[in-house]
């Protein structure tokens, strides 16, 4: 075989290849939209903004997965009879007095201590908003969670999953 055939056939095989795993990706995970924050809209930045921050606040110490799941714990809430439907109104419920995120109502400062971390979040806060209906919830649909290093002696939950830190569950009547 000619020496210049070699680097040819790499270059078809390696486009073919390339073709194929757009293809398969495209049937795996078909229309997930890549955003990132400052393409939203002035109202969908204020709902990713609210998410965001929960995510922060609740998991950024977590692995990805952690922050994907308490993202859609604050979703599902939105989709949840018992609960509001924006996420800042969900992000900033309380129940009597008490916080649904504990962080709402704890931390004083609500600026994030770190800027590059919470850039990275934003823009996945922005990508898990806009693609909720089109990702698999890590969750299973969960509307709760807490640390695994408090007991809150929830009687009428069910707990679904671990993920990191965080144990999370979906009422008993569901």
């Amino acid at each position: 075989m000619p020496r210049i055939l070699l680097p040819i056939i790499t270059i078809v095989i390696a486009s073919l290849m390339l073709a194929y795993s757009n293809i398969l990706s495209a049937i795996v995970s078909p229309h997930l939209l890549d955003v990132k924050y400052n393409t939203l809209s002035a109202p969908a930045q204020k709902q990713v903004k609210c998410l965001a921050e929960n995510i922060y606040f609740e998991s950024a110490d977590e692995p990805d997965e952690g922050k994907l799941a308490v993202a859609f714990v604050t979703l599902n809430r939105t989709r949840h009879k018992n609960f509001p439907r924006s996420v800042c109104e969900v992000v900033t419920q309380k129940t009597n007095s008490t916080c649904q995120f504990s962080w709402f109502c704890l931390v004083k400062d609500k600026t994030p201590r770190n800027d590059e971390m919470f850039t990275k979040i934003l823009d996945m806060a922005s990508f898990i908003y806009v693609n909720y209906d089109k990702i698999d919830d890590p969750t299973s649909g969960a509307l709760f969670y807490h640390a695994d290093y408090v007991n809150p002696r929830w009687k009428n939950l069910n707990p679904i999953t671990t993920i990191g830190r965080h144990i999370f569950y979906v009422p008993k009547d569901i």
